[in-house]
């Protein structure tokens, strides 16, 4: 059996502002402190280190990298954190110099000493790499562990980054498809929908009832990052005095409704609202859901409210069915390539979100299996080389925008498949093979460094 992968896997509800960069080290320090308990040595741990590697030293301070390693060791995880009330938490640690291991056990903890950050090294396996070590009361090593953080908030160990496995254990799917070709001879097969097949597939991890609850669940919450996006005001962190422009233009929308009936493209103004209202909120720390990425968060979110709004799919099966296609799509990319911009740029996260939801809006508008693996293949095939240069190692510009450009692109390409028969030259899975490529090619300055592109052409505030 090959590497399986859950929808669900790809769709998590955490917390910002990057997936690779906060939600993945989250989770590795708090498996760090499970592992602790595994190996018996928790209760003899009196310090613990962390050391970040490659892309995680270099931007890590902007995307909140050394925070989310403090809340990990403290047990928290992204789904279950207060978001309102990490800011306290953080500041308690640094105040006080110490840290609630797992949240049951003191240790002192010296953030300048313990918390290391290898600018001018990187890790083997992967760009996003850290280093946790537990040290005894004389100082002697208990635990050493790597971890790797390879993109939508997946973390792989040492070994299995060295075997090239996923941290999902391989699962006896009734329809199982990793490539886009593999999806195009299951429809003919079958006679079944992209989505169809999934939710089949998701039975190897629980009941269709649990599955569908899940989905709804992560609409519910992708709805409600919406709306805060579009309520809340003022200037994002991190230094570049970013304004939060959701708002404003929700209000100026909402003030003059029959705008829509002089200019239609007023519904794309909605779209890129909806977008840029989901990356506002993750840019400031916010709740989110990571679709397939935190960078990416926005487009998935946009598309499905465009297709619910204009296209009257309120209802909870095509919901359930636009997120399971998108989700098929993200595990083509996962398997075959990179969802990672700190190893294949923004084309992995972008490119890659803009391509699941083109694919998902194709099938929830009735389009054909041959019609979604085409209107997929558009969505990445013109986001190729699309780099990942954050000014000041923030997920603000151009990321907050560039959603919103992905999600209108998302939509012009599922229209373009729908007006064809699904007969194209240019196959997703040869694009999936030309963006693995690209990205191996990309100069390492423009992956997730913020030593290239606009991260350096423009001048920080």
């Amino acid at each position: 059996m090959a590497a399986s992968i859950s929808t669900l896997d790809l769709f998590t509800i955490g917390i910002g502002p990057s997936s690779s960069h906060t939600v993945g080290p989250m989770r590795a320090g708090n498996r760090f402190v499970a592992r602790l308990n595994e190996a018996g040595v928790f209760d003899k741990t009196a310090r613990v280190e962390a050391h970040l590697y490659g892309s995680l030293a270099l931007t890590g301070k902007g995307h909140g990298t050394d925070k989310a390693v403090l809340l990990g060791l403290e047990g928290e995880t992204p789904e279950g954190v207060d978001v309102d009330a990490v800011p306290t938490k953080i500041e308690a640690i640094r105040t006080q110099q110490r840290l609630m291991l797992g949240g049951t056990r003191e240790v002192p903890f010296h953030e300048k000493e313990d918390l290391v950050f290898h600018r001018l090294e990187s890790l083997p396996e992967h760009p996003n790499g850290m280093r946790f070590i537990a040290r005894d009361a004389d100082g002697n090593e208990l635990l050493s562990r790597v971890y790797y953080s390879i993109g939508g908030g997946f973390v792989v160990n040492e070994e299995t980054a060295k075997l090239d496995a996923l941290s999902t254990k391989p699962r006896e799917l009734p329809y199982p498809y990793q490539m886009g070709d593999d999806l195009l001879r299951l429809g003919r097969e079958t006679g079944l929908s992209v989505s169809e097949m999934t939710l089949k597939n998701e039975s190897a991890w629980r009941p269709e009832a649990e599955t569908r609850a899940a989905l709804l669940k992560v609409w519910k919450a992708m709805h409600a990052c919406v709306e805060r996006g579009c309520q809340s005001e003022g200037i994002l962190p991190g230094g570049l005095k970013v304004e939060r422009r959701a708002p404003k233009i929700h209000r100026e929308l909402s003030a003059n409704p029959e705008a829509g009936l002089r200019d239609p493209l007023t519904v794309l103004d909605w779209v890129s609202l909806w977008a840029m209202a989901v990356n506002e909120e993750n840019a400031a720390g916010g709740r989110v859901v990571t679709a397939p990425t935190n960078g990416a968060a926005g487009i998935i979110p946009a598309v499905l409210h465009y297709f619910v709004r204009v296209h009257g799919g309120a209802d909870d099966d095509r919901i359930v069915r636009f997120l399971l296609t998108a989700g098929a799509i993200g595990m083509i990319y996962k398997l075959n390539a990179s969802i990672s911009g700190a190893e294949v740029g923004c084309q992995g996260e972008v490119g890659v979100a803009c391509s699941m939801a083109a694919g998902a809006l194709c099938e929830a508008l009735g389009g054909t299996v041959p019609q979604v693996e085409n209107a997929a293949e558009i969505g990445m095939e013109h986001n190729l080389g699309l780099t990942c240069d954050p000014i000041g190692g923030l997920v603000q510009v151009p990321c907050i925008e560039r959603n919103a450009m992905g999600a209108v692109k998302a939509i012009n390409a599922a229209r373009l498949a729908l007006r064809g028969d699904g007969t194209h030259r240019v196959s997703l899975d040869k694009v999936i093979k030309t963006m693995r490529q690209t990205g191996a090619d990309m100069s390492t300055k423009y992956k997730e460094t913020s030593r290239g592109g606009l991260a350096v052409n423009v001048t920080e505030c």
